[in-house]
């Protein structure tokens, strides 16, 4: 009994205060979710571990939530995430997001003024890969396609519903994504690629409507988007050059309009955009899809900076919440800027709250809500980011004298209406995965120490 006490402390010890060093190579699949418990067992002030569910193969799509609240959302708080590895032949991703991971726990517990900061203003969460499948099958060629889709054959960024193609058979990472985003309210996202150097933004398709405009898909938060872009291009050691892979025509910036670069119909950031009011970019990190491993230390240092640049631009815009007549915060109030007619409107949600990344302006916001008088008011938005906060405004609204149906509001796309069918991967199974991962990190580690 004495020996397995002793055991249980010097256990206890080791993860309190880690020694072990994340090394530049590429983990398998195995290392990778070993990794991610033995973090969230260490740092379990900062960090959260959950699952959204699986792939075809049976694996957990593992993601590490960071931030001094990590197990729950907070009011107030801007919501995060990085994706990477959708295509499990382009791989850079996933070591930049699990150094990534290294890099703020340790800066936090090192009690940097940066890490601190960030992790006080936002939950980041960091899915390091999407195609764990793919990975496995994937070979180490620059330039080829071998491990590029899943298991069944399916490349994941052509398998999202698409607002201007319409809806298709999901596959289960897509499935899993999909309900992810019903049950967090993200305001900015990425998703890591590799075969280009450049930063992608919005719309990948058009039915040669209004959003066409000189070979580009424009969406109305356009401005923004190329501001995105640009913060990753410009935070980046070479990507604002824009001919860095020798492509034959350089990206401008190192940004670029997703369709203007390639049509593309049922990508991801479209979906994250268009029904889950996140605004997504999609970053090429690599010219080759499989560097050599030897290369990963320089590709780190000219990725870090731009890295946590972008996470720190969910502090764009304004903030707040929708309050109804009796002062009560309200889901589902339409909450529009004059000038951006988004396919979708934006709604407040469950918690009452709403996000609008915006650049620093005077802009007119409507917001109307069932049995309210419509409101329209004026703000102007300073920048926020240098200061870890977006602009704070609630809007209060007054109830109509005689209610005779719901407010007025902007016509809705059916598009609006369409939702994942099957939203059991998250959710409530993700919970249920990480009420166990405490005994799990525990087992990881007790077996490391014996290895």
């Amino acid at each position: 009994m004495r020996t397995l006490l002793f055991l249980l402390l010097f256990l206890l010890l080791l993860l309190l205060a880690p020694s072990w060093t994340l090394d530049f190579r590429y983990h398998s699949n195995r290392e990778m979710e070993q990794y991610l418990l033995r973090v969230n067992a260490s740092h379990p002030d900062i960090t959260h571990l959950y699952s959204i569910g699986r792939s075809v193969r049976g694996q957990q799509l593992w993601v590490l939530a960071l931030g001094v609240t990590p197990h729950r959302h907070t009011v107030g708080i801007p919501e995060f995430k990085y994706v990477a590895n959708m295509h499990g032949n382009e791989v850079l991703g996933r070591v930049l997001l699990l150094h990534l991971i290294d890099d703020l726990v340790r800066s936090f517990n090192n009690n940097e003024t940066w890490a601190v900061r960030l992790l006080h203003s936002v939950r980041i969460h960091i899915l390091p890969t999407m195609n764990p499948d793919g990975f496995d099958s994937s070979n180490t060629d620059c330039v080829y396609s071998q491990g590029r889709y899943n298991a069944n054959g399916v490349d994941l960024n052509r398998n999202f519903p698409d607002a201007f193609a319409g809806l298709k058979r999901q596959q289960e990472p897509t499935r899993a994504v999909m309900s992810w985003l019903q049950s967090e309210t993200f305001v900015l996202s990425a998703n890591l690629h590799g075969g280009a150097l450049v930063a992608s933004y919005p719309y990948d398709n058009s039915n040669g409507g209004q959003e066409l405009v000189g070979g580009a898909s424009v969406t109305p938060d356009d401005d923004v988007f190329v501001h995105l872009a640009k913060v990753y291009s410009f935070n980046h050691a070479s990507m604002h050059r824009g001919d860095e892979c020798q492509e034959g025509r350089p990206f401008q910036g190192g940004v670029t309009n997703g369709y203007h670069w390639y049509p593309l119909a049922g990508g991801m950031q479209d979906y994250n955009y268009v029904w889950a009011q996140c605004l997504d970019v999609t970053l090429e990190v690599s010219c080759c899809k499989f560097p050599p491993a030897a290369e990963l230390p320089a590709l780190w240092s000219e990725n870090r900076k731009a890295l946590l640049a972008f996470i720190q631009q969910v502090h764009l815009g304004v903030k707040g919440r929708v309050l109804d007549g009796s002062g009560t915060p309200v889901q589902n109030a339409v909450v529009e800027v004059r000038g951006r007619r988004n396919m979708c409107p934006f709604r407040t949600d469950r918690h009452g709250e709403y996000y609008r990344l915006l650049l620093p302006g005077k802009y007119s916001f409507t917001v109307t809500y069932l049995g309210h008088e419509v409101l329209t008011e004026t703000l102007s938005v300073p920048h926020g980011p240098d200061d870890y906060s977006a602009m704070r405004h609630d809007f209060l609204l007054r109830r109509v004298a005689v209610t005779t149906g719901a407010a007025p509001q902007n016509a809705t796309s059916s598009i609006c209406n369409q939702t994942p069918q099957e939203p059991a991967c998250g959710g409530a199974a993700g919970h249920t995965v990480a009420a166990r991962i405490t005994a799990l990190s525990l087992l990881v580690a007790l077996r490391w120490l014996i290895d």
